[in-house]
């Protein structure tokens, strides 16, 4: 799909700024409702979903180019999916997907940010978007005694992801994973030396082509293992292989599940029982990628009739951000001996991003880290002693932000926590 078959999506928006908010009927008292962090920090419409549907269109209409301030203006955006899930509230549109493409069309066209030119760069030297890595993928695993689901059968592939792999303090939440799995005597296996970045950060900062080099590498290795069921602790990851994977027609039969969703079925199951008792009270962060992005893709070929109503030939189903994995990591906690959650306000389809996506946190530090410290100020306000998250992208923010803050927060991923139950 090209921005051009975008057009009628973005000629639907009215300019309502339903984009910017959550829905009134989802507010529940005094707290924050904006929920689009980019016009929330620059406070001007073009920065929002609304104004990027004005963008494409006149960029399609050839009364806009890719001028440095259109540049700035459409790399200062998480593609946190925000303004699409409080759009469809009452609209039938898609948001995000011309954000997407408006992306693709510049990288295509040779308009890039140096800054993700650098990451992308070593994604294709390297295997990684974490640029400068001096240590191997897969160092973290040393003396651990995994299976090599590149040479042995397994049931499970665990992909650790690039963060988790290059970041020595993401470590601890690898071999948290890992040793979970083991307890509950999975048959899983990693690829060690030769995972390779899913690539997802990359489309979301416009590089396509890179990303289903990257997609088209991975599916060839999982198909060459046997795996059925891949499982990873990164919602960028999840993203990838369960929703980019199956819009390209990539993904297969390959069952795609956080760890989280993986281990509240084994909970459930009873082969993972949280013992030791945790009194500690923690705050919940959805990201993104697993949340509102989190549903499956859902495939729809047909046409849309002319008119003043959108109607669709055949039914339309659009994803509303409603199936994403809200639960299951809120059950591994609740799980917990002791422990204690408490919500803040702006949570599942309408939580506040962390400020690390869509290559924010490369291209502009001070807004990723302006977008961690609202969400931290947030957590702050229920009380919380930690806030507890499923992404390692997230977990760094927010540890940046805490710095950043003064905050006596802590952070934990909600494996560490159930790792120390059990």
């Amino acid at each position: 799909m090209a921005l051009e078959d975008l057009r009628n999506e973005m000629e639907t928006c009215r300019r309502c700024s339903a984009c910017k908010f959550m829905p009134f009927e989802k507010v529940s008292g005094y707290q924050p409702v904006n929920v689009c962090p980019s016009i929330s920090r620059y406070n001007f419409h073009t920065y929002s979903g609304g104004g990027r549907m004005v963008n494409g269109v006149a960029l399609l209409e050839d009364r806009i180019g890719f001028s440095e301030k259109f540049i700035e203006v459409m790399y200062n955006c998480q593609v946190c999916g925000a303004c699409d899930v409080s759009c469809k509230y009452a609209m039938d549109m898609e948001v995000i997907e011309p954000i997407y493409e408006t992306r693709i069309k510049a990288v295509k066209e040779g308009h890039t940010s140096p800054d993700l030119d650098k990451v992308v760069n070593s994604l294709r030297k390297q295997g990684t978007m974490v640029p400068g890595a001096r240590i191997k993928r897969g160092d973290w695993a040393a003396g651990l005694g995994l299976k090599d689901c590149t040479a042995e059968k397994v049931d499970v592939i665990y992909h650790a992801g690039c963060l988790t792999s290059f970041n020595k303090d993401m470590w601890k939440q690898a071999k948290s994973i890992v040793k979970l799995l083991q307890k509950a005597d999975v048959d899983f296996g990693i690829a060690g030396e030769k995972e390779t970045c899913c690539g997802g950060r990359a489309y979301q900062m416009g590089y396509q082509e890179d990303f289903l080099n990257q997609a088209r590498k991975n599916m060839a290795m999982i198909t060459k293992s046997g795996a059925k069921t891949l499982v990873t602790g990164c919602a960028d990851g999840y993203h990838a292989f369960k929703v980019l994977y199956d819009k390209f027609d990539l993904k297969g039969d390959l069952e795609v599940l956080h760890v989280t969703e993986y281990l509240d079925n084994l909970i459930k199951a009873g082969k993972l029982t949280p013992k030791k008792r945790l009194d500690i009270t923690v705050t919940y962060h959805d990201p993104c990628h697993l949340g509102r992005l989190g549903e499956p893709f859902i495939h729809w070929q047909g046409r849309e009739v002319p008119g003043h109503i959108r109607i669709f030939e055949p039914r339309k189903e659009f994803r509303r951000g409603t199936y994403g994995v809200y639960e299951p990591p809120r059950a591994v906690l609740k799980s917990i001996p002791g422990l204690k959650l408490v919500e803040m306000g702006r949570i599942k389809e309408y939580a506040w991003c962390c400020g690390a996506g869509g290559g924010v946190s490369e291209s502009n530090p001070d807004f990723s880290m302006w977008t961690a410290l609202e969400r931290v100020a947030e957590a702050e306000a229920t009380e919380a002693q930690a806030i507890t998250t499923a992404c390692p992208w997230c977990v760094k923010n927010f540890n940046g932000a805490i710095k950043e803050r003064g905050s006596n927060l802590k952070v934990f991923d909600v494996v560490e926590l159930l790792a120390r139950a059990v």
